[in-house]
């Protein structure tokens, strides 16, 4: 057995590839112990196979790769190195402790219910073996536990959610980074290109690459860019023709940074510029509405495939592939939908505004059924969330907690008037149709024959005209929207 001042401690990472505020990673270098730092890629375990979980989709995957690198340049920096293993993590990070006779394993929670079925497997093989081991928490403002109804249940409107969240005060104080970290015995590691998260043939991710830098230092640089432009948030983050919204979500999805970092840099910044508090609410609201699905999902493990409201179980969605795919592919025929679409494409993210209107367009124009654009979303999102994505989703058909008025059907035309004023948003994703003038650039079909030959628009040519009329997919929606509410 080795002698006790040499037993390595383990430090699993999972969904926190940060240094910062990782209170596993803080513990163990404080207790002084060599450290071996581990990621296992689990696409094995039962409990993260579907249906309990689903494996990342491709835009994660991609960005999981870049943040793996940024991670271990981050622990390189400091003395340490990361371990990469693929397979059932339990199984795996047991195996290296017993083989290392590690003195400890630490690990932050995952509040999600195959994370955690994960972790309590972990938990029985090492207390089996005689290894110690801590769990610790950083990755909700609240647990899920704290926020509870009398009946026991967890809230399912956001305003009181957030008041109580609210009500608890601040959250514990953000951990600084290990100065040094004392690096464990040398162990074998996987490489990253070996496990093909990127694509290569072919290679779509050229948008990606242009648009992010994952990693825990671009994080820390968006928060103070987002705080830094605060004045006028509350309004400017609608629009998606301007650059005012944090785009942290991403880097939050993969633990780079911690919602309670966000919370006090946002806290300090309002106390230095307290011209900002309104705009700053508004912004700390945001990263209550994550917190919000995801205690959602901690009571609802099956969010991404059933109805929270069951009177929808027996909605008439319609089949209808040609719509799909044209709602896929930003085709239509609608400009800030095509918009959208495209920029999720290209970009791996989509302007949060824009996002409640292309489901909207889906679910209530189409209707289509909500599980197959959260599946694509799922797919196609670098901030893909376990939480986040399927319950709003949820909230933009009518059937999630907290759920928009099923009598709720964003007009794609007046949305893009209002939020898009000059079409510059529409014409930077929708190119053939950037000559327009903007009366029409939203609704191009209503220029007459001349007017679209001058800007060099052909309908259903170089672009395609409506798939649905407005008003009469509308009707149609409301008319299968109340029988729904009968019933």
């Amino acid at each position: 057995m080795a002698k006790a001042a040499s037993r390595p401690a383990i430090v699993w990472f999972r969904d926190d590839l940060r240094l910062s505020d990782h209170p596993a990673l803080y513990e163990a270098a404080a207790s002084g112990a060599p450290l071996i730092c581990i990621y296992v890629l689990d696409e094995q375990s039962p409990q993260l196979r579907p249906p309990q979980a689903r494996q990342l989709g491709g835009a994660s995957r991609w960005w999981l790769a870049q943040s793996l690198r940024a991670l271990a340049a981050s622990l390189r920096g400091r003395g340490g190195a990361l371990i990469l293993r693929r397979g059932p993590a339990a199984e795996i990070v047991a195996a290296l402790a017993r083989q290392l006779d590690a003195a400890a394993v630490h690990w932050n929670e995952i509040e999600i219910a195959p994370d955690r079925a994960v972790a309590d497997d972990l938990a029985e093989a090492l207390s089996i073996a005689g290894i110690a081991h801590h769990r610790h928490r950083s990755d909700l403002l609240a647990p899920p536990a704290t926020i509870r109804t009398k009946e026991g249940r967890g809230l399912r409107v956001f305003t009181p959610f957030w008041r109580r969240v609210l009500s608890l005060g601040d959250p514990p104080k953000p951990l600084p980074a290990p100065a040094r970290l004392r690096n464990g015995p040398e162990v074998p590691s996987d490489e990253i290109a070996a496990w093909q998260l990127e694509p290569t043939k072919p290679d779509w991710a050229g948008g990606l690459r242009d648009t992010w830098t994952a990693g825990e230092d671009a994080a820390r640089d968006k928060l103070g860019a987002v705080l830094e432009a605060m004045p006028g948030y509350t309004s400017g983050r609608d629009r998606p023709d301007r650059d005012a919204t944090s785009a942290l979500s991403p880097h939050l999805r993969f633990g780079e940074i911690t919602p309670r970092q966000v919370w006090y840099a946002a806290r300090f910044a309002a106390a230095e510029r307290p011209a900002i508090a309104a705009d700053v609410d508004k912004f700390l609201s945001e990263i209550g509405w994550r917190e919000f699905c995801r205690h959602l999902l901690a009571d609802h493990p099956d969010l991404a495939a059933r109805n929270l409201q069951h009177a929808f179980d027996d909605f008439p969605w319609l089949s209808d592939d040609a719509a799909l795919k044209a709602w896929q592919r930003g085709r239509t025929g609608y400009p800030i939908v095509d918009a959208g679409m495209r920029q999720l494409w290209h970009c791996g993210v989509m302007h949060n505004r824009v996002r409640m209107v292309v489901a909207s367009f889906l679910v209530k124009h189409l209707l289509i059924d909500w599980r197959l654009g959260e599946q694509w979303f799922w797919d196609t999102l670098v901030d893909a969330d376990p939480g986040s994505n399927p319950a709003n989703w949820q909230w933009v058909a009518g059937c999630g907690a907290d759920a928009a008025p099923y009598f709720r059907v964003f007009n794609p035309v007046l949305q893009g008037e209002k939020f898009d004023p000059a079409g510059e948003y529409v014409r930077r994703w929708v190119p053939e149709l950037a000559a327009l003038p903007n009366k029409f650039i939203h609704q191009p079909w209503s220029a007459t024959p001349v007017e679209l030959a001058a800007a060099g628009v052909t309908l259903d040519g170089n672009y395609p005209a409506p798939i649905v009329d407005h008003k009469v997919a509308r009707q149609r929606a409301l008319a299968a929207y109340a029988k729904t509410r009968q019933r």
